[in-house]
């Protein structure tokens, strides 16, 4: 449709005319992951973590160095376990980095947990810059004892 139909012939309403007609590349450009979503995903890949299982819980091992206790966060979020935090770069002056290898920012893993993880039994130790966190798990239900019926004469 052009504007110069109806008589408007107003730069306005010229750039509003152009604006309706987006370009598919913009339009894929909106649908794109946003750059905290990157940022997160790359977080979480980088956090290593080992999942053991033993006969009465689970147990999430997390390298954590350099990140004090405090600012490490466990939460457990309708049966999934999320461990964040955000590793800091200390402000040093006059320092120039040769080489910075050392990741710092945010991180986070997520853990969904077993049908029998007690979300309400969690504990975390953070020690040497390793974080432990432990899940206990239900205890299986006691199989019922049979339940003996006397027989009376009639």
């Amino acid at each position: 449709m052009d504007v110069r139909v109806f008589g408007l012939e107003n730069p306005l309403f010229s750039s509003l005319q152009h604006l309706m007609n987006i370009p598919e590349e913009v339009e894929k450009a909106f649908n794109a992951p946003t750059r905290n979503y990157v940022q997160d995903a790359k977080a979480m890949a980088s956090t290593p973590a080992d999942v053991k299982e033993y006969p009465n819980s689970y147990v999430f091992v997390v390298d954590m160095p350099g990140i004090k206790c405090g600012e490490i966060k466990v939460q457990v979020e309708d049966n999934v376990l999320v461990i964040s935090g955000e590793r800091r770069r200390e402000d040093e002056k006059d320092v120039k980095y040769v080489r910075m290898e050392r990741r710092v920012g945010k991180f986070m893993r997520k853990f969904s947990l077993p049908d029998d993880a007690n979300t309400d039994a969690v504990t975390a130790i953070c020690q040497d810059g390793v974080l432990t966190v432990t899940v206990e798990k239900v205890p299986p239900p006691q199989p019922k004892k049979p339940k003996t019926v006397e027989v009376k004469v009639a």
